[in-house]
């Protein structure tokens, strides 16, 4: 509380608030958010790719390896009985050329082990296309 030194009546007291202090404890902090916001946001400034809706061109000579729920490996319709079968298969396509295209199509619900296990074989046998097929956003164009 404050009293009023001055005046009329003396020892009454002041019931003005004082936001002097008020105001200055909020432009330090103000200061403060303005200096370590920077800092804690640390990203690369980078240019992000726009996404784009590109439809899967089939061609004859591309192989289709699908992943179905359990884990199980198809080349194209062909169901394959071991992942050595696999990384045999894909031997036989890269000795090709030009190098046919390799699309990945994983269920929804597969785990992304089995999907990542044959993305590294892909990448340890020398392909040099590889796609993952998925279903659009938006079917029907809406």
């Amino acid at each position: 509380m404050a009293i009023n030194v001055g005046g009329e009546a003396e020892g009454e007291v002041m019931s003005d608030i004082n936001v002097t202090p008020l105001v200055d404890v909020m432009l330090v902090l103000l200061i403060i958010f303005i200096i370590t916001v920077p800092v804690i946001i640390q990203q690369v400034n980078l240019k992000l790719p726009i996404a784009t809706n590109v439809p899967t061109q089939t061609k004859p000579e591309n192989v289709t390896i699908a992943i179905d729920e359990q884990g199980n490996i198809y080349w194209n319709t062909k169901k394959l009985a071991s992942f050595d079968e696999l990384k045999n298969s894909l031997r036989g396509i890269v000795r090709q050329e030009p190098q046919p295209e390799v699309h990945i199509r994983g269920d929804a619900a597969v785990r992304y082990q089995f999907v990542g296990q044959v993305l590294v074989a892909t990448q340890q046998i020398g392909i040099k296309k590889v796609a993952f097929i998925t279903e659009p956003d938006h079917p029907g164009g809406g």
